[in-house]
């Protein structure tokens, strides 16, 4: 499989036990989704973009949001160590749907965005996601840069059907891109 077709959860941490258990720091909103994992894609090299599939026998989610795993054929530490530092991915046809005004950040790129105010302000070149919050950026029709914060007090409706995003901006916000 390859990984334009999936979605990044998360990467094992580090070795767990002596029979070759792995730790995974998941990179999702809600781990308790993944405490049934049947099997994971692992990038083995950073440089190559194919994944390999591993079967997982048995799971456990951690208090700290974390899932100790143990992998089919893995039992030794050092078999398992070979395995800690990689990327752990599934496919995107694996993901929750998402309802109303949640979205992943993959789904909507593309989708136009329409002011209240202002109308049609461009489409969805891609989201920038920072640690304080993510940002649309948005290409109008005369290529110029728009960075819109991704809040529930701007968003007002995800139209999945129509492939647009209606938000309400602060006053001055898409002016300061367009001057």
């Amino acid at each position: 499989m390859n990984i334009e077709s999936c979605y990044y959860l998360g990467y094992t941490s580090k070795v767990h036990g002596k029979q070759g258990e792995l730790i995974i720091n998941l990179d999702v909103d809600f781990p308790e989704e993944y405490k049934n994992l049947e099997s994971v894609l692992i990038r083995m090299n950073k440089q190559d973009n194919s994944l390999i599939p591993f079967f997982i026998s048995t799971t456990q989610l951690l208090n700290n949001g974390t899932l100790k795993i143990k992998i089919d054929d893995i039992n030794t530490v050092d078999q398992a160590k070979e395995l800690v530092g990689k990327e752990l991915f599934l496919p995107l046809d694996t993901l929750p749907k998402l309802t109303g005004n949640q979205f992943y950040y993959h789904e909507v790129v593309n989708f136009e965005v329409l002011d209240k105010e202002k109308g049609t302000i461009g489409k969805i070149n891609q989201v920038l996601a920072y640690p304080t919050h993510a940002i649309f950026e948005i290409i109008n029709a005369a290529g110029k840069e728009i960075l819109i914060p991704i809040t529930d007090e701007i968003i007002t409706n995800v139209n999945r059907e129509n492939k647009t995003i209606e938000i309400t901006a602060p006053e001055g916000l898409i002016e300061i891109y367009l001057e």
